[in-house]
């Protein structure tokens, strides 16, 4: 943490004094900027990207350079470590991602492997080269997709928009689903050690189908193996963030997993998040990112107003309630970035 030149995104984090707000976004290295698609162009497919050190580090450090931002996160997926563990899927266009052996049985969750963090190592390489690329400019955010989110994937098989199968496979097999839960959340706790390993300042846990469960099933399905593992993951000052899209119904749980920041999407009231944590925590949000689609204007008030909900105390990120799309145009998030940075000053 010393050797950085920026430090507002983790010293927000921790609630320590800051000048201003920090800001990064989610998906902030995507296809709405021109420079990342001559690098998806060069790579030929979404997997190939990924794995490249070399293309990764380029798109990782493009936000930083083309908008200033005050974090990095590395370009990867959530579904990189499932490949370790014998899970076979492919990225098609329009459709996302398309798992060809899909859990349909308890006995398919006996059949995966023991992870092996070698089999990830180029995300390691990429951690270390955005450090030596940026200087040190900024911290590094790395993560991780969310058990209840990867286990929706692997039985689901792809995208859905009731994830039937996955939670239908949950009540059926209680158990077994626990069981699978379980064996990702060992997997993940040392995935996210080796990329702390490797530089990482940060990381992130994204539980983005987790706003599917009622607040029972998320108490007793998706937050117990979130809270293994926080737990489980070695650190000296590197803060764990929670995020959970959908959170607002269960966000008193959520709060209970032992996370460093809670990130919440647009339906939930910062200020209320605020009282709720009670500077036990620090917040990360909240805009909807469907704001940029506004004008400059619409921008600027939805970005002022969210930063006058928390107010000028320290613990605050500010982030959009879910990524960048890729038909946004780079100067309106440039815009976002530019406010927050002006707005937030101390």
């Amino acid at each position: 943490m010393k050797d950085l030149k920026n430090d507002l995104f983790l010293r927000a984090c921790l609630r320590e004094p800051v000048e201003r707000t920090p800001i990064w976004l989610m998906r902030q290295a995507g296809r709405y900027m021109p420079e990342y698609r001559e690098l998806r162009e060069k790579a030929g497919n979404f997997v190939t990207f990924y794995k490249d050190i070399d293309l990764s580090v380029k798109a990782t450090v493009l936000p930083r350079k083309l908008l200033g931002v005050d974090a990095s996160i590395i370009f990867s997926d959530i579904l990189t470590p499932l490949e370790s563990i014998g899970v076979k899927f492919e990225f098609r266009e329009g459709e996302g991602p398309v798992f060809l052996n899909p859990i349909e049985t308890p006995d398919d969750i006996l059949k995966l492997k023991p992870f092996d963090k070698n089999d990830v190592y180029y995300v390691g390489e990429i951690i270390k080269g955005v450090n030596r690329a940026l200087n040190r400019e900024i911290p590094t955010i790395g993560f991780c997709g969310a058990p209840f989110t990867l286990a929706a994937y692997m039985i689901e098989g792809r995208t859905s928009r009731d994830f039937k199968k996955a939670k239908a496979f949950m009540y059926n097999y209680p158990d077994a689903f626990k069981d699978l839960l379980d064996r990702l959340a060992d997997m993940l706790i040392e995935y996210l050690n080796f990329q702390i390993e490797s530089g990482a300042d940060a990381v992130q846990i994204f539980d983005s189908w987790g706003g599917y469960l009622s607040p029972d099933d998320y108490r007793e399905f998706a937050l117990p193996p979130v809270k293994k593992i926080i737990k489980g993951i070695k650190r000296d000052y590197q803060p764990v963030i929670h995020f959970t899209k959908g959170v607002a119904g269960f966000f008193d749980d959520m709060i209970t997993s032992g996370a460093d920041v809670y990130s919440v999407d647009w339906m939930i009231d910062l200020s209320e998040v605020k009282e709720k944590l009670n500077g036990k925590a620090a917040a990360q949000g909240n805009l909807d990112p469907i704001v940029l689609y506004a004008s400059k204007d619409v921008i600027r008030e939805k970005a002022v107003s969210i930063l006058n909900k928390w107010g000028k105390d320290t613990g605050h990120i500010f982030n959009l309630g879910h990524g960048l799309m890729p038909d946004m145009e780079v100067e309106k998030v440039k815009y976002l970035v530019d406010v927050v940075k002006k707005e937030s000053v101390r």
